[in-house]
C-alpha cells in the first residue's frame, strides 16, 4: 500500500508507515517532478546561481550573499533542532529524499544538459534557505527607499498617495464561506496566492498519507510538509498576505579601523561589526568579490565605509526576524499536518514566523478562524516608514506585536491584502477593490456551494477605473475621434476581459495617462535613483509606483501642481490618434518567469487586471504582460473532500515534455479546476517508498 501514486494529472500522492519516512517520499518525489527548480531555487538561496546562469544571475546572488540568507538558514535549523528535534527530524528526512531523487531527477531534466549543471547537494538547513530566499522581498523592504525619497522631495503627504501594494508585492485572494451560507452546511474555504507566475510553478499540488494523517494541500518545493494551504479531511486552512511591515533598513555610519569595520551606534560609541569578503563564481566572467558586513541591526545590503557605487554617502542595514530569532516558524509545519480542528491550526499558527500572513480555517464541527499569524517587531513609527539612522536611539526593536484576530461578518470573511485585522501592523496595503467585489459576489446568493466559487475566481471587474473614467465623462471640447473613443469608454462594462477591445483601449490610455504623469516635472527628483543595489531598483521605478497608485493620485484634491484634466485630455487624444484595435488578451499574455529563457512558448492572453478579483497584473505605462498572477487556484470543501478543487498555471511536473509539465494551463487560463483525489482506488500507483 505504501508507494508513489499519481492521479490523471500527475499530481503525486504518497503514502507512507510514519512521518518521517513520508517526509523522505515527499522530498524524494519533488526531485524527480522538479529537480531543476529545486537546484535553481538552492543556488538562489546560497548565492551561488550566476554560477550556471550567468550575468543575469548576479544581482540576487550579491543580494543572497549581502543578506545573509543562507546563515540565516543554518542558525534557524540549529535552533529548531535544540527545541524541536522532532520537527528537526522530519525535515532532515525530507533533505534525505531530495538527495536520494536529485540524480535522477536531472536526468530526465534539460536544463542540467544545457547548462553543465551537476545535482548538488541538498543540507538540512537547505529548505529554511529556500523559504528565508523566497519571502526575503515579501514585505517589500526596499519600498521604504522610495517612501523616503518621495518624502525628501514631495512631503509626507506623498506615503500616503503612493501607499499601494506595489511591484513587487505577493498578494491573495482569500475567503471563508460559513456553513450557515453553504448548501452543504458545511464551510467552504476559497481562494488563490497572487506571487509571480514561475515555470515550474511556485505551489506543487501534493496528497501526503500516513497512520497519523491524511492531508492534501499546496506545498511549496523545497519545504517538507504544507505550511499554506492545506485540507486534512475535518479542517481545511488557508492564508493570504497580511501586508504587514516587519523588516526595517537602518542608514549606517560605518568606518574602516585597522582591524576591520566599525558601526555607530545609537549610544556614541562605535562597534566592531562582522566583515569578511565571498566571492561569487559568474558563468564565462570573472568571479566578482563581495564584502559582507554586518552591524548590531543587520547585513548591511547597500554601500558601505566608501558610500554607494556612485559615491553617495551610504550604507544600508537589513533588520528582519528570522535573522534576529533564528526562527522561521517551521515548528508548525507537523502540527499543521496532524491538525483535526480549528483549534489545532490555531495552536499551530502560534508557532507561526516568517512571512506574517492572515489565516483562514474552518473544520466540519462548525468552527472557523481568521487571524493573524506571524512575528511582527514594535518600534518606532519611522521605522515602518523609511530608513531610519542607525545612530540615533528610538529606533531599537523593543518587542514583538501581539496578533490580531476578527471574525465573520454574515457568514463570510474575505481578505484580498486589503486593511483588514493587520492594519495596525502595516503601510502599504491594497485597495479594496478586490475584497469588496468578493464581498459583494457572496452577497448575492444566501447559499453556496464549492462550485460556484471559480465564478468568483474569474470576476474581471475593474472598479479602478472609476477615477480615469471620471476625468473623461468632465472633459468637453472634444474632436470627434477623441470624443467617440472618450463615449465608448464610459459606456465599457469596466470588465477586463481577454476579448474585450474596449478593455484594451482603457489600457492603452491608462499608460498614456501615466507615463505623462512620470514625465511631469513635478516628479523629475525621483527619476534620478542612487546607485542601490539592482535587485531593489524595481521598488524605485517611477513610471512603476505612479501606475501602481494612479487611483490615489487622480482623486487627490491637489497633486503638485499638475494639471490633471488637461493632461487626461492629452492622453486620450494620443490614445484616439493611435486607434487601439485589439483586445485586451492580444497583449494582456502570461509572461512567466523562467530560468532559462531559451525555449519559447506561446503563452495565453489573459482576463484580468492588477485589480481585479481575477488579478493577473500588468504594470501601467510599461508593458501589458502579466508577469504575476494566481499562483494556484483552490476550494475547500469540508462536508466532502472529494469535492474540493484545486488548479495551477502549468502543471504537476518541471520536466520540459512531460505530459504533465503544462496540461493544467488551458484550465487556469480558462477558470476551470482539478478534481482533488483522495480515492485511493482511482490512483495509478507508481513506485514503492
Amino acid at each position: 500500500m505504501h508507494g508513489i501514486y499519481r492521479d490523471a494529472w500527475g499530481i503525486p500522492h504518497l503514502r507512507a508507515a510514519s512521518a518521517p519516512e513520508l517526509a523522505r517520499v515527499q522530498g524524494r518525489v519533488t526531485a524527480l517532478d522538479r529537480a531543476w527548480q529545486l537546484e535553481v531555487e538552492r543556488h538562489r538561496a546560497q548565492g551561488t546561481s550566476a554560477s550556471f546562469l550567468g550575468t543575469d544571475a548576479l544581482a540576487w546572488d550579491l543580494l543572497a550573499r549581502r543578506t545573509r540568507l543562507a546563515d540565516t538558514a543554518r542558525r534557524c535549523f540549529d535552533a529548531l533542532a535544540a527545541r524541536d528535534p522532532e520537527s528537526a527530524d522530519f525535515v532532515r528526512a525530507y533533505v534525505d529524499g531530495v538527495n536520494e531523487g536529485l540524480a535522477e531527477g536531472a536526468r530526465r531534466t534539460p536544463e542540467f544538459a544545457e547548462t553543465g549543471l551537476a545535482p548538488g547537494h541538498w543540507e538540512p538547513w537547505t529548505p529554511f534557505a529556500v523559504w528565508v530566499s523566497t519571502h526575503i522581498l515579501f514585505a517589500g523592504f526596499p519600498a521604504k527607499l522610495w517612501r523616503g525619497r518621495a518624502v525628501r522631495h514631495l512631503g509626507s503627504e506623498a506615503v500616503g498617495l503612493f501607499a499601494t501594494d506595489g511591484p513587487g508585492t505577493s498578494g491573495s485572494n482569500g475567503w471563508l464561506v460559513a456553513g450557515e451560507r453553504t448548501v452543504t452546511g458545511q464551510a467552504v474555504i476559497a481562494g488563490d496566492p497572487h506571487r509571480w507566475i514561475e515555470d515550474p510553478g511556485v505551489y506543487q499540488q501534493i496528497h501526503l498519507s500516513c497512520p497519523e494523517f491524511d492531508v492534501v494541500g499546496l506545498a511549496v518545493p523545497g519545504v517538507p510538509g504544507i505550511a499554506h494551504f492545506g485540507h486534512t479531511g475535518t479542517v481545511a486552512w488557508a492564508i493570504t498576505n497580511a501586508m504587514a511591515d516587519y523588516q526595517d533598513l537602518y542608514e549606517e555610519r560605518l568606518r574602516r579601523t585597522g582591524a576591520g569595520v566599525e558601526a555607530l551606534g545609537p549610544d556614541g560609541i562605535w562597534r566592531r561589526a562582522q566583515r569578511h569578503t565571498e566571492y561569487i563564481e559568474v558563468r564565462g566572467e570573472e568571479r566578482v568579490p563581495v564584502e559582507i558586513i554586518e552591524t548590531d541591526r543587520g547585513p548591511v545590503v547597500a554601500g558601505g565605509p566608501e558610500g554607494l557605487d556612485d559615491g553617495t554617502p551610504l550604507a544600508l542595514s537589513l533588520r528582519y526576524p528570522p535573522r534576529v530569532t533564528a526562527d522561521l516558524g517551521f515548528d508548525a509545519l507537523l502540527p499543521l499536518l496532524r491538525a483535526r480542528t480549528v483549534a489545532d491550526v490555531d495552536r499551530a499558527f502560534d508557532r507561526w514566523a516568517e512571512p506574517v500572513n492572515v489565516v483562514q480555517a474552518a473544520d466540519t464541527e462548525g468552527g472557523t478562524l481568521h487571524r493573524v499569524a506571524g512575528r511582527v517587531p514594535e518600534r518606532s513609527a519611522a521605522n515602518r516608514v523609511h530608513p531610519v539612522p542607525a545612530w540615533e536611539p528610538g529606533h531599537e526593536w523593543t518587542g514583538w506585536h501581539e496578533t490580531p484576530r476578527a471574525g465573520l461578518t454574515d457568514g463570510v470573511a474575505v481578505m484580498a491584502n486589503q486593511r483588514g485585522p493587520a492594519a495596525p501592523l502595516g503601510v502599504e496595503f491594497a485597495p479594496p477593490h478586490r475584497a469588496d467585489r468578493i464581498a459583494a459576489l457572496l452577497a448575492e446568493k444566501e447559499r453556496w456551494a464549492p462550485g460556484d466559487m471559480s465564478a468568483i475566481h474569474m470576476d474581471t471587474h475593474l472598479a479602478s477605473a472609476a477615477p480615469l473614467l471620471d476625468h473623461l465623462a468632465a472633459l468637453d471640447g472634444l474632436g470627434p475621434e477623441t470624443e467617440s473613443l472618450r463615449d465608448r469608454l464610459l459606456s465599457w462594462d469596466r470588465r477586463m476581459d481577454a476579448t474585450s477591445t474596449d478593455a484594451a483601449a482603457f489600457a492603452a490610455l491608462r499608460g498614456a495617462v501615466v507615463r505623462r504623469l512620470a514625465a511631469h516635472p513635478a516628479f523629475a527628483a525621483l527619476t534620478e535613483v542612487p546607485a542601490y543595489p539592482e535587485a531593489l531598483l524595481p521598488w524605485l521605478n517611477l513610471t512603476v509606483r505612479i501606475g501602481y497608485a494612479l487611483e490615489h493620485l487622480l482623486r487627490a484634491e491637489e497633486l503638485y501642481g499638475v494639471d490633471r484634466p488637461a493632461l487626461v485630455r492629452a492622453a486620450l487624444e494620443e490614445t484616439a490618434a493611435r486607434q487601439p484595435g485589439g483586445t485586451w488578451g492580444d497583449t494582456h499574455r502570461l509572461a512567466a518567469w523562467r530560468a532559462l529563457t531559451g525555449t519559447p512558448y506561446d503563452e495565453p492572453g489573459l482576463s484580468g487586471d492588477h485589480d481585479c478579483v481575477l488579478c493577473t497584473s500588468a504594470v501601467p505605462g510599461l508593458t501589458d504582460l502579466a508577469a504575476r498572477g494566481p499562483a494556484a487556484r483552490y476550494v475547500w470543501d469540508l462536508a466532502r473532500r472529494t469535492d474540493s478543487r484545486w488548479v495551477v498555471p502549468f502543471g504537476a511536473s518541471g520536466v520540459p515534455g512531460s505530459p504533465h509539465h503544462r496540461d493544467q494551463l488551458p484550465l487556469w487560463a480558462g477558470g476551470d479546476l482539478v478534481p482533488v483525489v483522495t480515492d485511493w482506488d482511482q490512483l495509478v500507483k507508481e513506485s514503492d517508498v
